[in-house]
């Protein structure tokens, strides 16, 4: 990738975890996916979600008064399909399991330029716990991370959990042999994925687990 077509940056990262901010040289923007929505839809008080993923499923209790902007994203995404065939690629034992950059280029350059505010920290970030990613104030859009253990450092950097992992055997199931990302480490570049989407992962990491689809349950099924 030319270091011409990246700017020297504004790549900010919320100390231990963040998701990368970047911008591109492009002569005119990507038409806009038409599954990015003009605005979140408002979720219900509580919902479930359930991705299927390469390690079995995952089902998430999301609790809207926890972090109501951040469960407004989560169920705009959903609903609109983005995690479809989305890795988590950057899984740290010990830490936690992170994804949700698309493997289509032009949804992650769309929904980019939709941060969300961020939300007030109302819950921990306990084990199971799922919270957005963001790279400093203001600045969550579609990366979440499930914390592996009890993460409370992170409640003071402003992460605000919104929902949480009813089971996680298929989260400590992840594969986390590719360790962090570059340039700490050896795992996955966010500005190549951002760019390149699967095709990259695919070609450089082929070994990570996806989201297979992601949908809401049925009230039925929803824990009471």
């Amino acid at each position: 990738m030319s270091k011409r077509n990246i700017l020297p940056l504004a790549v900010a990262v919320a100390l231990a975890l963040g998701a990368v901010v970047y911008q591109t040289h492009a002569a005119k923007p990507d038409t806009k996916p038409a599954a990015v929505p003009d605005q979140d839809e408002q979720a219900p008080a509580t919902y479930a979600v359930k991705l299927v993923t390469t390690k079995g499923d995952i089902v998430i209790d999301v609790t809207r008064e926890w972090a109501p902007k951040g469960a407004d994203r989560f169920y705009t995404l959903v609903k609109s399909g983005y995690y479809t065939n989305v890795r988590f690629f950057r899984v740290l034992k010990g830490f936690m399991a992170q994804a949700g950059m698309s493997g289509d280029p032009r949804l992650n350059k769309a929904w980019r330029d939709k941060p969300i505010a961020d939300d007030p920290v109302v819950q921990s970030n306990t084990r199971g716990m799922v919270t957005f990613a963001m790279a400093g104030k203001n600045s969550r859009t579609t990366q979440f991370f499930i914390n592996y253990k009890n993460n409370l450092s992170l409640d003071g950097m402003g992460f605000a959990p919104f929902g949480k992992v009813r089971d996680m055997a298929a989260v400590d199931k992840l594969y986390a042999e590719y360790g962090e990302g570059w340039p700490s480490g050896k795992g996955p570049d966010q500005r190549q994925l951002a760019e390149k989407g699967n095709t990259y992962l695919k070609a450089k990491f082929p070994k990570l687990d996806h989201i297979k689809s992601a949908g809401i349950l049925a009230s039925a099924e929803i824990r009471p």
